[in-house]
């Protein structure tokens, strides 16, 4: 598939007499996608029952008359005013009992099925208008699912949903008491409707308790998009999807993804930095104005997977972010290096957010291809050289890769829930174990833990997959790496009797600790492991060892067990056994390079801000050399 460039447009926003000469602008630069009324309810139905879409049929035949296809966003993520008059308990409300009231966006509770039907009822009425509608290429379903925390609600609604939902997944009360381990502290209930929404106790509820209900809250999403999708799937033909953040793990990506066509991405390198990395301080400001080298490439993946093969960025940020805690400017060459990045690891469209910069709201300092005034931005002219290489790369195929990594959003919400240790957090463990393969310059395929992996991988590692179940004592792969953490608890938060996955190698957890950030246990030959260590027992031979003599990797029979949460240097010798073992060949890269493979192509893509001498070739600063796959690799 050939790759191609859009952006994120808001005709509501300006005069009607700019829409033509913004929209073949939009084609004089190369683009060919537009994004359009995903904010616009208030505009297309202004009181209940005054539908007003004229001026909605002008924009989208202007944008398709020039060229453009559109992508129509349903306006659900921004109920209007007037909605809440009608739906007084449609708010989310947060842990300490407040509601989230109206004067932004995503105000509304998953669970409020007054909200819902009138969800259903405006998808209805946009398929019914612009179902076939030759301009209409894609449909986004509602904006950003999870964003603001707005995953996860307590309120009245929420709790009554709760309920049905628990009664459904376990039957009867005396099932789940058991099933939670309610006899501790006194916590059985006699009946569904004595089990209140875990918030405000003392001190910490039931961790099962809290698990239930974070799966429930995953559910609730899913099931609320999926009235949308059952609404539009037999009123168009175009392709649904919707536009997932990075780092929101309140949900399961993948289950929603289920009913959708495309998963896309909205990607914002600098502001991830800035706002959900963990990192040193050297880091972040070697990498300020460029983003983390891996953080894209991990959601790229991850995404990939989430839209089985076909996604998309949704919003590719093109300057300074109004969110962050510190908003830099991209370097020059950085807006054009994500997008060819996205393009490397398989997104069909970059589409950049946003045409013009708003000149009000919320998000008025939010860079975009233009100023407010009309003037170019500097990513204007990155976005038309960006639209020449793609006309000249062709198709970029992606092929599987050798190695892969089993992600699942359950352990995120398990590990939140009792993380046992102030250091110990899921994705920054799936995170580490993700960059050191990239350091190895391998390309690298994200898999849903809670589905049956594709065969064919020679590597797949899965570290701290809260729950493993009988397909873990499968051999998946020709070596998988567990651990830490793995298999530690069952899907109702309960230390099982023996860990699935373990047996096999002939391996036991006899104890668990958790260390303060100053301190790690050295492994001989070098290298530490930090934040968590599983004591381990069994006579599966120890491939590493720590300083103290205990078992730092248990290995045999195609199965790994990793005991603690490895360092760079220890992941690094950890990934370089494990290939050696599997006969993978490694290309170790400089810092801020790194290395995608596609069927016709190696991208290399230098994120640092000089240039880099790899294998022969010399890589620019911030840019990205293509070189063809039937040319040598080595200059």
């Amino acid at each position: 598939m050939k790759p191609e460039l859009g952006v994120c447009y808001y005709p509501e926003h300006w005069p009607e007499e700019m829409w033509a000469e913004d929209a073949a602008r939009m084609v004089e630069i190369g683009l060919t996608w537009v994004r359009i009324g995903e904010f616009a309810w208030n505009r297309m139905e202004p009181s209940p029952g005054d539908l007003q879409f004229d001026w909605l049929d002008r924009a989208i035949e202007v944008l398709g008359t020039a060229g453009l296809k559109v992508v129509l966003g349903t306006p659900t993520a921004t109920p209007p005013r007037w909605m809440l008059d009608k739906h007084p308990a449609m708010l989310a409300v947060d842990a300490q009992g407040q509601p989230r009231k109206f004067g932004s966006r995503r105000h509304y509770c998953f669970s409020h099925q007054g909200y819902i039907a009138e969800c259903e009822r405006i998808a209805r009425i946009m398929g019914d208008r612009y179902g076939h509608n030759p301009h209409i290429a894609a449909w986004q379903i509602d904006n950003e699912y999870g964003c603001h925390e707005t995953t996860v609600s307590y309120s009245q609604p929420a709790l009554q949903a709760f309920r049905r939902w628990l009664a459904d997944q376990y039957g009867s009360v005396e099932v789940l008491n058991a099933a939670w381990g309610n006899v501790f502290w006194a916590m059985e209930y006699d009946s569904f409707d004595q089990i209140d929404l875990p918030n405000l106790t003392v001190t910490e509820p039931n961790p099962a308790h809290v698990l239930a209900f974070r799966r429930f809250s995953s559910d609730q999403v899913a099931v609320f998009n999926k009235v949308q999708v059952d609404v539009l799937r037999p009123l168009t033909d175009a392709p649904l999807l919707h536009n997932y953040m990075g780092r929101i793990l309140d949900f399961d990506h993948f289950k929603v993804g289920e009913d959708l066509d495309i998963a896309t991405l909205d990607s914002y390198p600098i502001g991830f930095l800035s706002d959900r990395l963990e990192a040193d301080e050297a880091h972040k400001t070697a990498f300020l104005q460029q983003g983390d080298p891996d953080m894209q490439a991990f959601h790229h993946d991850l995404y990939r997977a989430v839209g089985r093969g076909r996604w998309w960025v949704m919003e590719q940020q093109p300057g300074p972010v109004n969110w962050a805690p510190y908003n830099p400017a991209p370097l020059p060459g950085m807006v054009r290096l994500w997008s060819l990045e996205a393009v490397a690891h398989g997104a069909e469209v970059v589409s950049y957010f946003r045409w013009r910069q708003a000149p009000f709201g919320q998000e008025q300092m939010h860079a975009g291809l233009l100023t407010p005034n009309n003037a170019p931005a500097p990513a204007l002219a990155e976005a038309r050289q960006t639209a020449g290489d793609l006309a000249g790369l062709g198709a970029v195929t992606q092929t599987q890769a050798d190695v892969a990594i089993l992600f699942d959003y359950a352990s995120d919400w398990a590990w939140t829930t009792q993380p046992q240790g102030a250091g110990f957090n899921y994705f920054r463990l799936v995170f580490s174990a993700y960059r050191a393969l990239r350091r190895a310059g391998f390309s690298v395929d994200i898999l849903s833990a809670s589905q049956t992996p594709e065969t064919g991988y020679k590597l797949i590692l899965a570290p701290g997959l809260a729950t493993l179940d009988d397909k873990a004592e499968q051999h998946l792969s020709d070596l998988t790496l567990y651990g830490p953490r793995s298999g530690a608890i069952t899907r109702d938060f309960q230390i099982p009797k023996t860990r699935p996955g373990l047996t096999e190698l002939n391996c036991e957890v006899e104890l668990v600790e958790t260390l303060p950030p100053n301190i790690r246990r050295e492994v001989v030959g070098g290298g530490a492991a930090q934040h968590w260590i599983d004591h381990l027992s069994g006579n599966a031979p120890d491939l590493l060892s720590y300083a103290n003599g205990a078992s730092a990797l248990k290995g045999e029979n195609g199965i790994w067990y990793l005991s603690g949460f490895p360092d760079e240097v220890l992941w690094d010798r950890v990934i370089s056994m494990a290939a050696q073992e599997v006969g993978l060949t490694l290309h170790p890269l400089p810092a801020g390079l790194r290395r995608r493979e596609t069927e016709q192509h190696v991208f290399l893509i230098n994120y640092t801000s000089a240039p880099v001498s790899w294998n022969g070739h010399e890589i620019d600063a911030c840019d990205v050399l293509i070189l063809k796959k039937d040319a040598p690799e080595e200059g």
